[in-house]
């Protein structure tokens, strides 16, 4: 799913919400990417008609679709993103999110450590 400049805030707005996403890449006429619109950027009191390309995050954080997730999270905590844009062939191919990431921390790296034993040394016996 992506928007295009000229679509308005009214309509982003829409389709997130009956999506149940966060965010929009926008796109230009050969899919490049152009920017984002998140759902923080339609906290502002944006009239509906409002077109996206006036309120939009710019520039466009990309990622080639086969980039190690190590390196999307630090494109993200360096520029403070929460959503970066996926691109074959500079075509936009999907958004991976901060929770796109926390998830695959969970389902794949997590790990439950024991619990330290606990040591003999030093231990009186009564």
């Amino acid at each position: 799913m992506t928007a295009t400049p000229h679509q308005t805030a009214g309509h982003v707005r829409k389709v997130m919400a009956e999506h149940h996403i966060s965010a929009l890449p926008v796109v230009g006429p050969d899919d490049e990417a152009l920017g984002i619109v998140t759902a923080s950027d339609l906290l502002a009191d944006h009239a509906e008609a409002a077109p996206v390309s006036s309120f939009m995050s710019t520039p466009a954080l990309t990622v080639p679709s086969n980039e190690q997730p190590h390196v999307v999270a630090r494109i993200m905590r360096n520029h403070h993103r929460h959503h970066v844009i996926v691109t074959r062939s500079d075509k936009v191919v999907g958004v991976i999110s901060a929770y796109d990431l926390l998830e695959l921390v969970e389902e794949h790296r997590f790990v439950m450590k024991q619990p330290p034993t606990p040591s003999n040394k030093g231990s009186k016996r009564v």
